[in-house]
């Protein structure tokens, strides 16, 4: 797949000991390692060599910086997003919601080193002094409800709004999809996009929209269909041609309940969703499928903290992004190895644990490499039976 993406790129690089191969192997093993030095990542490559028949490299760590400048950002962007479409391949009708395959989005932000360049480009807040905060990034990621892999990613300044975020991230959508999200994308022009693109959305109802139960045409217990009328101004973030090419009004469906769970913040919860055949989508259904939103904090959650991307470790802009694809995209194979042991011994992939995954992975890469064709096959299999052994108790607060 690298080969291939750097022939569709036309990349071309020199024969040397860091080539696009090595260093990103050497990339992904530094993500994945709770010791992220660049020394570590240097030294697992003389390690890896020691046995062959070449100049064993210096312990300096410039000329493995210096390959990872060279690696163009649009080569990880597209293995990030093979990664994810290799795994959106393996769903079958059985894993969808109703015969439509759920993606959630949500938005967070990382932290990056003080230097000159970025704070230039991603500025600290505004409220923190100079000097005394860290430059900060804004992300906006697009999940796989049923693989959990990140489908979609976008980056920019840490005061953008989410739902400019989302309205770059639509585009991964594929029609028939079903978007997931809290109440910062449930806006009119975003609902009217979303089913534009053959897609259907389910967001909680943002909290400036002041419509009530009475109103609306009631199609069951706490459930009715109400119509949305565009707004009279453009709202931020939105062209005057894209705000006049809306249509007049919307059709919308909107759904409430009650939490009687002790220990739960949220009591009542509006929902606002474009799927209004209350036949193929019934109500608790819907409301079954908005409590799986919260999967996707623990997907965040994962990558910032049991990845450990909350905190960058680049110093340029540029290798910023790039350390956020890889990141995303040493996730994602987690994401893959996690879906073929479940699927080989009948476990639930989402029910893995992500950091179980990843020690194994580390402590069976040593003998997968010394084993035979045949052996490391065999190798596998064990190893994807101890990954299913180790489900994860996930908490729902």
């Amino acid at each position: 797949m690298i080969k291939q993406t750097i022939s569709e790129l036309k990349i071309k690089y020199k024969k040397r000991l860091f080539d696009p191969f090595i260093t990103l192997w050497a990339f992904l093993s530094q993500v994945l390692d709770t010791d992220k030095t660049c020394h570590n990542a240097v030294s697992k490559i003389i390690a890896h060599l020691a046995e062959s028949e070449v100049e064993i490299p210096s312990t300096d760590t410039s000329a493995y910086c210096q390959a990872r400048v060279r690696l163009p950002e649009k080569l990880l962007e597209k293995l990030f997003n093979y990664s994810a479409h290799n795994l959106e391949e393996r769903i079958t009708q059985e894993h969808l919601w109703c015969g439509r395959d759920v993606k959630v989005i949500d938005g967070s932000t990382v932290s990056m080193p003080d230097t000159i360049e970025n704070q230039t480009e991603y500025p600290q807040p505004s409220t923190q002094k100079a000097g005394c905060g860290f430059p900060i990034a804004k992300i906006g990621v697009i999940f796989s409800l049923v693989t959990g892999a990140a489908v979609a990613l976008c980056i920019d300044v840490l005061n953008t709004h989410d739902i400019k975020l989302a309205r770059k991230l639509y585009s991964f959508l594929k029609p028939s999809d079903v978007l997931l999200g809290d109440r910062a994308f449930c806006a009119y022009a975003d609902m009217v996009s979303i089913t534009q693109l053959g897609c259907d959305a389910v967001f909680r109802k943002h909290q400036s929209r002041t419509t009530t139960i009475r109103k609306g045409k009631i199609v069951g217990d706490c459930d009715k269909l109400v119509t949305w009328y565009k707004p009279k101004r453009c709202p931020q973030g939105l062209s005057k041609d894209d705000f006049d090419a809306l249509p007049s009004t919307i059709t919308v469906r909107e759904i409430y309940y009650y939490i009687v769970i002790p220990g739960f913040r949220t009591q009542q919860v509006s929902l606002i969703t474009t799927l209004l055949d209350k036949s193929s989508y019934s109500t608790l259904e819907i409301v079954g499928l908005y409590g799986k939103r919260w999967d996707v904090e623990l997907d965040l959650r994962h990558i910032k903290t049991t990845l450990g991307m909350d905190i960058l470790r680049c110093k340029t802009p540029s290798m910023i992004r790039k350390e956020i694809h890889v990141y995303l995209l040493a996730y994602n194979l987690l994401r893959s190895l996690m879906w073929s042991a479940g699927t080989i011994y009948n476990t639930p992939p989402n029910r893995l644990s992500l950091q179980g995954t990843r020690h194994h992975l580390i402590n069976f890469i040593p003998k997968l490499l010394a084993a035979t064709s045949q052996k490391r096959h065999q190798i596998y299999r064990n190893a994807a039976k101890s990954y299913c052994s180790q489900s994860c108790e996930r908490s729902p607060r």
